[in-house]
């Protein structure tokens, strides 16, 4: 009989364990998150900007311990839409981060994308990385002043070369044009999807000048291939021996910024949960290391001043889209 009560009680405190297992499964969801295992989704193709940066933070991450297993996906197109479209079909998900920047916000201003960064969740700005306009060494071209008086002659005949249309590069030859006079809409700018065939048609004199990210091309001026007129930061960057347009009485600046969004509807708790794995991620010795190797500026942001950031570049690209003519 003695028996028999312990193997009652026995199998009654082994289904009480099963249910409190199940119910607190059930309240978790039964999903990853975010610190177990983080996904980076990078809206290009491997060897890209946007990939760098997201491989750059899964290192970081790893590293340090703050994600225990954080992966990359790659989602290549259309200037990073394509990316942000198939993200914003997973709301509430709580696992994964969507690599942005400047970009994506000039690529869905320009191919009018019905999804926007409405529609995401801003996480952190970590980021900024500047444009510098090169010519070849051998160009009549010596200062930004040479480049810019022809230009404005003869702006059909004095090509500029970049990345997509909507890009950077592309949105800055726009801006540039406004500033010195030029109308934007008489650019000549030509688009190339690779830096390798932007940098090709440059150095053959297939483009008069290029429009190009200064980690680009930094190896060839360097090498003396080519040579830097202007670039577009706020000031002269810390090793990096190029004058600003600002300095050179032209009153442009453009940074190429990089950062993560989470996708639609997630909770309070999850934004915060994002908000403090990046933190962390920024304040490593990694980190630290992957800015000034890449020539990056930290310009880190999150909350509401990331928010007004985000507000003010979208109507900045709007307007310049609008001034092209696209």
């Amino acid at each position: 009989m003695k028996l028999n009560l312990r193997s009652g009680a026995f199998a009654l405190v082994t289904a009480l364990i099963t249910v409190l297992a199940l119910i607190n499964a059930a309240s978790s969801g039964g999903t990853a998150t975010a610190r177990s295992k983080l996904t980076l989704i990078a809206p290009a193709a491997p060897g890209g900007g946007w990939d760098g940066f997201a491989r750059e933070s899964q290192q970081a991450l790893r590293g340090n311990g703050i994600v225990n297993n954080p992966q990359v996906v790659n989602v290549p197109g259309a200037g990073g839409t394509i990316g942000l479209s198939q993200f914003v079909q997973t709301p509430g998900r709580e696992d994964a981060l969507l690599v942005t920047g400047g970009v994506m916000i000039g690529a869905i201003e320009l191919a009018d994308n019905p999804e926007s960064m409405a529609d995401v969740v801003p996480i952190a700005k970590l980021a900024d990385d500047y444009a510098a306009l090169v010519v070849p060494a051998d160009s009549e071209f010596q200062t930004l002043d040479d480049f810019l008086a022809a230009w404005i002659q003869n702006p059909g005949g004095t090509s500029i070369g970049g990345g997509s249309l909507g890009s950077i590069d592309h949105l800055l030859s726009g801006l540039l044009a406004k500033e010195v006079g030029l109308d934007p809409k008489l650019v000549n700018y030509v688009a190339y999807s690779g830096g390798g065939e932007a940098l090709t048609s440059l150095l053959s004199h297939t483009t008069a000048a290029g429009m190009s990210g200064y980690n680009e091309v930094a190896d060839q001026i360097e090498a003396g291939s080519l040579r830097a007129l202007a670039i577009s930061s706020e000031e002269r960057l810390d090793g990096v021996d190029v004058p600003t347009f600002k300095e050179q009485g032209v009153d442009v600046a453009m940074s190429n910024w990089r950062g993560v969004v989470a996708a639609p509807g997630i909770s309070d708790a999850a934004r915060a949960e994002f908000t403090a794995i990046i933190t962390e991620m920024r304040e490593t010795d990694d980190w630290k290391d992957t800015l000034a190797r890449n020539s990056w500026t930290d310009s880190f942001a999150t909350g509401e001043e990331l928010e007004e950031f985000i507000a003010g570049e979208v109507a900045t690209a709007r307007e310049i889209v609008k001034d092209l003519g696209l």
